[in-house]
Protein backbone atom coordinates (compact mmCIF):
# COMPACT_ATOMS: atom_id res chain seq x y z
CA UNK A 1 0.00 0.00 0.00
CA UNK A 2 1.41 3.42 -0.87
CA UNK A 3 2.29 5.52 2.14
CA UNK A 4 2.78 9.26 2.61
CA UNK A 5 5.85 9.65 0.35
CA UNK A 6 4.28 7.68 -2.51
CA UNK A 7 0.99 9.58 -2.27
CA UNK A 8 2.82 12.90 -1.98
CA UNK A 9 4.81 12.02 -5.11
CA UNK A 10 1.60 11.33 -7.02
CA UNK A 11 0.00 14.56 -5.75
CA UNK A 12 3.00 16.63 -6.83
CA UNK A 13 2.94 14.94 -10.22
CA UNK A 14 -0.74 15.75 -10.67
CA UNK A 15 -0.13 19.39 -9.75
CA UNK A 16 2.53 19.60 -12.45
CA UNK A 17 0.55 17.82 -15.16
CA UNK A 18 -0.57 20.24 -17.89
CA UNK A 19 -4.30 20.33 -18.43
CA UNK A 20 -5.34 19.30 -14.88
CA UNK A 21 -5.53 22.36 -12.65
CA UNK A 22 -8.24 24.71 -13.81
CA UNK A 23 -9.78 22.14 -16.11
CA UNK A 24 -13.48 21.39 -16.21
CA UNK A 25 -14.61 17.78 -15.90
CA UNK A 26 -16.93 17.20 -18.83
CA UNK A 27 -17.94 13.65 -17.90
CA UNK A 28 -17.15 10.70 -15.64
CA UNK A 29 -17.12 7.03 -16.56
CA UNK A 30 -17.32 4.58 -13.67
CA UNK A 31 -16.10 1.19 -14.85
CA UNK A 32 -16.33 -0.54 -11.46
CA UNK A 33 -19.30 0.64 -9.42
CA UNK A 34 -17.88 -0.30 -6.01
CA UNK A 35 -14.96 2.06 -6.57
CA UNK A 36 -17.32 4.90 -5.62
CA UNK A 37 -17.81 4.94 -1.85
CA UNK A 38 -20.14 7.96 -1.76
CA UNK A 39 -22.46 9.20 -3.14
CA UNK A 40 -24.62 6.79 -5.16
CA UNK A 41 -23.32 6.12 -8.65
CA UNK A 42 -25.88 8.21 -10.56
CA UNK A 43 -25.45 11.15 -8.23
CA UNK A 44 -21.68 10.89 -8.49
CA UNK A 45 -21.59 11.12 -12.29
CA UNK A 46 -24.13 13.94 -12.35
CA UNK A 47 -22.54 16.03 -9.58
CA UNK A 48 -18.95 15.79 -10.73
CA UNK A 49 -19.70 16.70 -14.34
CA UNK A 50 -19.16 20.40 -14.92
CA UNK A 51 -16.96 20.93 -11.86
CA UNK A 52 -13.51 22.45 -12.19
CA UNK A 53 -10.30 21.20 -10.56
CA UNK A 54 -8.93 23.99 -8.39
CA UNK A 55 -6.26 22.23 -6.29
CA UNK A 56 -4.62 18.87 -5.63
CA UNK A 57 -3.64 18.11 -2.04
CA UNK A 58 -2.85 15.23 0.31
CA UNK A 59 -4.26 14.29 3.72
CA UNK A 60 -2.61 11.24 5.23
CA UNK A 61 -2.72 8.59 2.50
CA UNK A 62 -5.63 10.28 0.72
CA UNK A 63 -5.34 12.22 -2.52
CA UNK A 64 -7.63 15.25 -2.21
CA UNK A 65 -8.69 16.89 -5.47
CA UNK A 66 -10.47 20.15 -4.67
CA UNK A 67 -13.28 20.92 -7.11
CA UNK A 68 -15.35 24.05 -7.61
CA UNK A 69 -18.20 22.67 -5.46
CA UNK A 70 -16.98 19.40 -3.92
CA UNK A 71 -13.82 17.52 -3.10
CA UNK A 72 -12.83 14.24 -4.73
CA UNK A 73 -10.91 11.98 -2.34
CA UNK A 74 -9.04 8.93 -3.61
CA UNK A 75 -7.48 6.21 -1.46
CA UNK A 76 -5.23 3.95 -3.54
CA UNK A 77 -5.27 1.09 -0.99
CA UNK A 78 -3.20 -1.90 -2.19
CA UNK A 79 -2.83 -1.39 -5.93
CA UNK A 80 -4.38 1.90 -7.01
CA UNK A 81 -2.64 4.13 -9.53
CA UNK A 82 -3.49 7.33 -11.37
CA UNK A 83 -2.65 8.32 -14.93
CA UNK A 84 -3.19 11.51 -16.89
CA UNK A 85 -3.33 10.80 -20.59
CA UNK A 86 -4.93 11.54 -23.93
CA UNK A 87 -8.52 10.41 -24.37
CA UNK A 88 -7.44 8.52 -27.52
CA UNK A 89 -5.37 6.08 -25.44
CA UNK A 90 -7.05 2.67 -25.07
CA UNK A 91 -8.80 2.06 -21.75
CA UNK A 92 -6.68 -0.32 -19.69
CA UNK A 93 -7.92 -3.61 -18.29
CA UNK A 94 -8.04 -2.52 -14.65
CA UNK A 95 -9.24 1.07 -15.10
CA UNK A 96 -12.06 1.75 -12.61
CA UNK A 97 -12.82 5.46 -13.11
CA UNK A 98 -12.22 7.91 -15.96
CA UNK A 99 -12.63 11.67 -15.62
CA UNK A 100 -12.75 13.34 -19.01
CA UNK A 101 -11.69 16.94 -19.58
CA UNK A 102 -12.56 19.23 -22.43
CA UNK A 103 -9.03 19.34 -23.81
CA UNK A 104 -8.91 15.72 -25.04
CA UNK A 105 -7.22 14.54 -21.85
CA UNK A 106 -8.49 12.42 -18.99
CA UNK A 107 -7.58 11.22 -15.54
CA UNK A 108 -7.72 7.44 -15.12
CA UNK A 109 -7.88 5.60 -11.79
CA UNK A 110 -6.53 2.09 -12.25
CA UNK A 111 -6.83 -0.52 -9.50
CA UNK A 112 -5.91 -4.15 -10.12
CA UNK A 113 -7.15 -5.53 -6.80
CA UNK A 114 -10.30 -3.36 -6.61
CA UNK A 115 -9.60 -2.20 -3.03
CA UNK A 116 -9.22 1.49 -3.86
CA UNK A 117 -12.10 3.85 -3.11
CA UNK A 118 -13.29 7.28 -4.26
CA UNK A 119 -15.46 9.78 -2.36
CA UNK A 120 -17.19 12.91 -3.68
CA UNK A 121 -18.16 15.18 -0.81
CA UNK A 122 -18.54 18.87 0.00
CA UNK A 123 -16.87 18.27 3.39
CA UNK A 124 -13.69 16.19 3.52
CA UNK A 125 -13.94 15.80 7.30
CA UNK A 126 -16.70 13.25 6.70
CA UNK A 127 -13.95 11.03 5.25
CA UNK A 128 -10.71 12.11 6.94
CA UNK A 129 -12.03 13.65 10.15
CA UNK A 130 -10.70 10.83 12.33
CA UNK A 131 -7.14 11.05 11.03
CA UNK A 132 -4.38 12.05 13.39
CA UNK A 133 -2.01 14.96 12.77
CA UNK A 134 0.22 15.16 9.72
CA UNK A 135 3.83 14.22 10.56
CA UNK A 136 5.10 17.62 9.38
CA UNK A 137 2.49 19.72 11.18
CA UNK A 138 4.14 22.41 13.30
CA UNK A 139 1.60 21.69 16.02
CA UNK A 140 2.81 18.09 16.29
CA UNK A 141 5.56 18.05 18.91
CA UNK A 142 7.47 15.34 20.69
CA UNK A 143 5.37 16.05 23.77
CA UNK A 144 2.15 15.56 21.79
CA UNK A 145 3.39 12.29 20.29
CA UNK A 146 4.43 11.15 23.78
CA UNK A 147 0.93 11.87 25.06
CA UNK A 148 -0.62 9.90 22.20
CA UNK A 149 1.66 6.91 22.72
CA UNK A 150 1.08 6.92 26.48
CA UNK A 151 -2.65 6.33 25.99
CA UNK A 152 -2.13 2.74 24.83
CA UNK A 153 -0.33 -0.41 25.88
CA UNK A 154 -0.23 -1.54 22.25
CA UNK A 155 3.22 -1.86 20.71
CA UNK A 156 4.73 1.25 19.19
CA UNK A 157 4.79 -0.29 15.70
CA UNK A 158 1.02 -0.85 15.83
CA UNK A 159 0.47 2.68 17.11
CA UNK A 160 2.44 4.18 14.23
CA UNK A 161 0.24 2.26 11.79
CA UNK A 162 -2.89 3.61 13.49
CA UNK A 163 -3.90 6.54 11.29
CA UNK A 164 -5.72 8.18 14.19
CA UNK A 165 -2.40 8.50 16.03
CA UNK A 166 -0.39 9.97 13.17
CA UNK A 167 -1.48 10.15 9.54
CA UNK A 168 0.37 8.75 6.55
CA UNK A 169 2.85 6.31 8.12
CA UNK A 170 2.63 2.66 7.08
CA UNK A 171 4.63 -0.54 7.34
CA UNK A 172 7.69 0.59 5.40
CA UNK A 173 8.26 3.96 6.98
CA UNK A 174 7.43 2.84 10.51
CA UNK A 175 10.13 0.15 10.35
CA UNK A 176 12.63 2.62 8.92
CA UNK A 177 11.79 5.36 11.45
CA UNK A 178 11.93 2.99 14.43
CA UNK A 179 15.40 1.91 13.35
CA UNK A 180 16.55 5.53 13.12
CA UNK A 181 15.12 6.15 16.59
CA UNK A 182 16.66 2.91 17.94
CA UNK A 183 13.30 1.68 19.24
CA UNK A 184 12.15 -1.93 19.12
CA UNK A 185 8.82 -2.23 17.25
CA UNK A 186 7.34 -4.42 20.03
CA UNK A 187 7.95 -1.80 22.73
CA UNK A 188 4.71 -0.79 24.43
CA UNK A 189 3.49 2.74 23.79
CA UNK A 190 3.36 3.29 27.54
CA UNK A 191 7.05 2.35 27.79
CA UNK A 192 8.21 5.01 25.33
CA UNK A 193 9.77 7.91 27.22
CA UNK A 194 9.38 11.59 26.40
CA UNK A 195 12.92 11.79 25.05
CA UNK A 196 12.34 8.69 22.95
CA UNK A 197 9.13 10.22 21.62
CA UNK A 198 11.03 13.32 20.54
CA UNK A 199 13.66 11.15 18.84
CA UNK A 200 10.94 9.08 17.17
CA UNK A 201 9.18 12.14 15.76
CA UNK A 202 12.47 13.44 14.38
CA UNK A 203 13.17 10.00 12.88
CA UNK A 204 9.71 9.86 11.28
CA UNK A 205 10.24 13.26 9.69
CA UNK A 206 13.74 12.40 8.48
CA UNK A 207 12.56 9.11 7.01
CA UNK A 208 9.55 10.62 5.25
CA UNK A 209 11.64 13.52 3.95
CA UNK A 210 14.12 11.11 2.39
CA UNK A 211 11.28 9.00 1.01
CA UNK A 212 9.68 12.02 -0.65
CA UNK A 213 13.04 13.18 -2.05
CA UNK A 214 13.46 9.74 -3.62
CA UNK A 215 9.88 9.72 -5.01
CA UNK A 216 8.84 6.98 -2.62
CA UNK A 217 9.56 3.28 -2.84
CA UNK A 218 8.84 1.13 -5.89
CA UNK A 219 8.51 -2.35 -4.42
CA UNK A 220 5.33 -3.30 -6.25
CA UNK A 221 4.98 -3.50 -10.01
CA UNK A 222 2.13 -0.99 -9.82
CA UNK A 223 4.38 1.87 -8.73
CA UNK A 224 7.01 3.45 -10.90
CA UNK A 225 9.97 5.73 -10.53
CA UNK A 226 10.62 5.54 -6.79
CA UNK A 227 14.14 4.91 -5.54
CA UNK A 228 13.78 4.66 -1.77
CA UNK A 229 13.73 0.86 -1.86
CA UNK A 230 17.44 1.02 -2.70
CA UNK A 231 18.13 2.83 0.56
CA UNK A 232 16.16 0.80 3.10
CA UNK A 233 17.85 0.33 6.44
CA UNK A 234 15.80 -2.63 7.66
CA UNK A 235 12.57 -3.08 5.68
CA UNK A 236 12.64 -6.36 3.70
CA UNK A 237 16.33 -6.82 4.58
CA UNK A 238 15.95 -9.92 6.76
CA UNK A 239 19.34 -11.58 7.31
CA UNK A 240 21.29 -8.69 5.80
CA UNK A 241 23.67 -6.56 7.88
CA UNK A 242 22.43 -3.53 9.76
CA UNK A 243 23.92 -0.41 8.11
CA UNK A 244 24.86 0.91 11.56
CA UNK A 245 26.36 -2.05 13.42
CA UNK A 246 26.45 -4.98 10.98
CA UNK A 247 24.14 -7.24 13.02
CA UNK A 248 21.77 -9.32 10.90
CA UNK A 249 18.33 -7.75 10.46
CA UNK A 250 15.50 -9.80 11.95
CA UNK A 251 11.86 -10.09 10.95
CA UNK A 252 9.01 -10.70 13.36
CA UNK A 253 5.23 -10.54 13.01
CA UNK A 254 4.03 -7.85 15.42
CA UNK A 255 0.39 -6.91 15.54
CA UNK A 256 -0.25 -9.11 12.49
CA UNK A 257 2.23 -7.09 10.44
CA UNK A 258 5.77 -7.97 9.40
CA UNK A 259 8.33 -5.88 11.28
CA UNK A 260 12.02 -5.60 10.47
CA UNK A 261 14.57 -4.43 13.02
CA UNK A 262 18.15 -4.72 14.25
CA UNK A 263 18.26 -6.62 17.55
CA UNK A 264 21.44 -4.80 18.55
CA UNK A 265 20.45 -1.22 17.70
CA UNK A 266 16.87 -1.74 18.78
CA UNK A 267 16.92 -3.84 21.96
CA UNK A 268 13.61 -4.63 23.62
Amino acid sequence: MPELPEVETIVRSLRNKPGILGRRITSAQVLWARTIAVPELDEFTQRISGQTIVAVERRGKFIVIRLSADALLIHLRMSGDIRVESEVEPVQKHDRLLLNFGNCTRLAFNDTRKFGRVWLTPDITTVVGELGPEPFDFELTGDMLFSRLQRSSRCVKTLLLDQSVIAGVGNIYSDEALHRARLHPALSGKQVTLEQSKSLLAAIRETLTEGIARNGASIDWVYRGGDFQNHFRVYQRTGKPCPVCGTKIERRVIGQRSSHFCPHCQPL
